[in-house]
Parts: C-alpha cells; sequence; structure tokens
C-alpha cells in the first residue's frame, strides 16, 4: 500500500462527515496503522496539495488539510463505484473519444491514467473507448489540457474480439477470482474480536486492494463478458467484509480525530 493511495483512502473512505477534512497528525496516525511511516505520508499529502487534490486548513485551531472541490468530486464518484452493489445498466451505446495528440510523455501517461480509471480502453493512440459515458470526462481532460471529440454508437463489429484486444478480460477476471478467494478466507477473521485498530487496518487493506480495479475493470455490460464472469462474486464478498469491519474501524477513525482535537464526532457516514 503506497502512501498517496491510503490518503486517499482516509479521506474517502472516512472523512465525508468531517468535510472532508482532518488534522495532519490524524491522518499520519491512520496510515501508521497499515504500517506506513509518518514521512512517507507528509510527502504524499505535500505532493497532493501541490496536484490541487488537498489544500491546508485550520478548524477547531487544528492544522490540518481538507479534499478541494476538485479533490471531493473524485472522492465522492469513487465511493460510489466502490460501493455500488452491481455493474451498472448499459443502454447498448459505446462511447468513443479522441484525444488530441499528446504534447509530451508526462501528458501522455496523465491521459492514459485518467482514462483508464474513467473506463476507457485504447483502441488506437488517441481513440478510446467505453461501455458508458463518464460525467468526470470534460473535468478530468480540461484539467490534464488536452483537446477532445466524442461520440456514441451502437456499431460495434465483432464486438467481443475487439474488446478481448482492447482489455486484458483473462487477467482481470484471474484478478477479480484471487480476491474472491481471499475475501471468503478472510471471513473467518471478522469473528475473533478483532480491536478497533486491527478492524481499521485490515479494512483499509480490504478497500485498498479493491479499489484497484477501478484502474482496471472498464464495467463492461455482462453481453459482452465471458462466462462466468467471477466480478460480482468479488463484490458481494468484498461489500459483505468490508460492512462487517466498518463498525469498529470507524471508532478508531473517531478516537484518531478526537486524540487530535476534533470535537463532535459521528462513527455514522453520512452517505448511508
Amino acid at each position: 500500500m503506497r502512501a498517496r493511495a491510503a490518503v486517499f483512502d482516509v479521506y474517502g473512505d472516512h472523512l465525508a462527515d468531517q468535510a472532508y477534512w482532518a488534522p495532519i497528525s490524524a491522518v499520519v496516525t491512520l496510515l501508521q496503522a497499515c504500517g506506513i511511516a509518518a514521512p512517507a505520508t507528509r510527502t504524499a499529502v505535500s505532493r497532493m496539495t501541490a496536484q490541487g487534490w488537498l489544500e491546508p486548513m485550520t478548524r477547531h485551531g487544528v492544522r490540518g488539510y481538507a479534499a478541494t472541490a476538485v479533490g471531493r468530486d473524485r472522492l465522492a464518484e469513487a465511493w460510489v463505484r466502490i460501493y455500488r452493489p452491481a455493474a451498472p445498466d448499459w443502454d447498448g451505446r459505446w462511447h468513443v473519444v479522441v484525444t488530441a495528440r499528446p504534447v509530451d510523455r508526462t501528458q501522455r501517461e496523465r491521459v492514459t491514467a485518467t482514462l483508464g480509471y474513467l473506463g476507457y480502453g485504447r483502441l488506437a493512440p488517441q481513440t478510446w473507448i467505453a461501455a458508458r459515458s463518464s460525467p468526470e470526462l470534460s473535468t478530468a481532460l480540461s484539467g490534464l489540457q488536452i483537446g477532445y471529440s466524442t461520440f456514441s454508437t451502437t456499431d460495434l463489429k465483432d464486438s467481443r474480439e475487439l474488446l478481448a484486444r482492447t482489455w486484458d478480460l483473462s487477467e482481470l477476471a484471474s484478478s477479480y477470482q484471487a480476491f474472491a478467494d481471499d475475501t471468503a478466507a478472510l471471513g473467518a477473521r471478522l469473528g475473533t474480536g478483532l480491536s478497533p485498530a486491527e478492524a481499521y487496518a485490515l479494512r483499509a487493506g480490504l478497500v485498498h486492494r479493491w479499489r484497484k480495479f477501478l484502474f482496471v475493470d472498464p464495467a463492461l455490460p455482462e453481453e459482452v463478458l465471458p462466462s462466468p464472469w467471477p466480478g460480482q462474486l468479488a463484490r458481494d464478498l468484498f461489500l459483505e467484509a468490508a460492512g462487517d469491519l466498518l463498525g469498529p474501524a470507524r471508532i478508531f477513525v473517531a478516537e484518531t480525530l478526537a486524540a487530535a482535537g476534533v470535537p463532535e464526532l459521528t462513527t455514522e457516514d453520512p452517505r448511508g
């Protein structure tokens, strides 16, 4: 678990009721519970601030960091994708994006990572396809300062073959099955009287591993996926385990924030 990803997980998974804000000391403590050293956390927060995801903010007389407007939008959207109970519906239309040529390697890598996260696969050097339009597309690509055009189509010949060349679905299926197997085995630990700190660390690792699928799973419709597809089984097992661990994990987060001087804590999530 890298510090930057772990910071995103903390803010997105536990800090919505604090307006996505926390004292830096609390963030350090929460990541230390996952084995991440304080210097790595502080470096990650500093870089995320420079990148426009976080901003320094003092609340209750305590120095901390809050997610920016862009950061809050990304965290809220990621939370919905992480915890939705099933793949979204599909209207039969494919969404195609054609970008301008990136000006350099850095921009190309950022465009590739961003479109991959949003569910798009590369058909050609500047042509991408997804099963549905992403509501974040305009903001994300504008932020990368690259031009683009889009269109939708229902005419996708040999769709299974084309999609198999665009995404490594065999590898994705193997990853889902491995996650499902590991999460099923994890169930034996959930009734063993875990402390809040232990539950927090266990849940953080589980969410972190599941969140990686957001970057590699294009959420393709069932009609074009190989059968049987283990994605839904993995999702069901994740949601069950994450739900079982949520209560004690939130207790640890509340205690950590209270120790850093944050009043009026709650272990409830306003998103449900």
